[in-house]
């Protein structure tokens, strides 16, 4: 089993939860987060003074899927979260020892 974790614009969230039901991935965590990369955060003006704001707001998409499905699923994850513009995002990916449905007690791939 692998996690994969994409900070992704927060407007592509729809798409890359659509492309990843389509595959068949039944649960996903999202959370709103704030970060920079290589854009460094941009200057914007607010009542006529401009100020700087280092860190964007993203969005982090969790999902444990099977490693048989790994490759599919981030494929699936870049192809809808790609702008072409600076600040798409990242996916991280780890592997998982174990998995535990704390409602019934199944463990590993029966508690995806």
């Amino acid at each position: 089993m692998k996690k994969i974790e994409a900070i992704i614009k927060p407007f592509k969230l729809d798409e890359v939860r659509e492309a990843l039901s389509e595959l068949g991935v039944s649960g996903l965590t999202v959370t709103e987060v704030k970060g920079f990369g290589r854009q460094k955060g941009h200057t914007e003006l607010y009542r006529g003074a401009e100020y700087v704001v280092d860190f964007l707001p993203k969005i982090k998409v969790e999902v444990v899927v099977s490693s048989e499905l790994l490759e599919t699923a981030v494929e699936a994850i870049i192809k809808a979260a790609h702008t072409g513009k600076i600040g798409d995002g990242k996916i991280f990916i780890s592997s998982i020892e174990q998995v535990v449905r704390i409602r019934t007690g199944e463990t590993d791939q029966t508690a995806l």
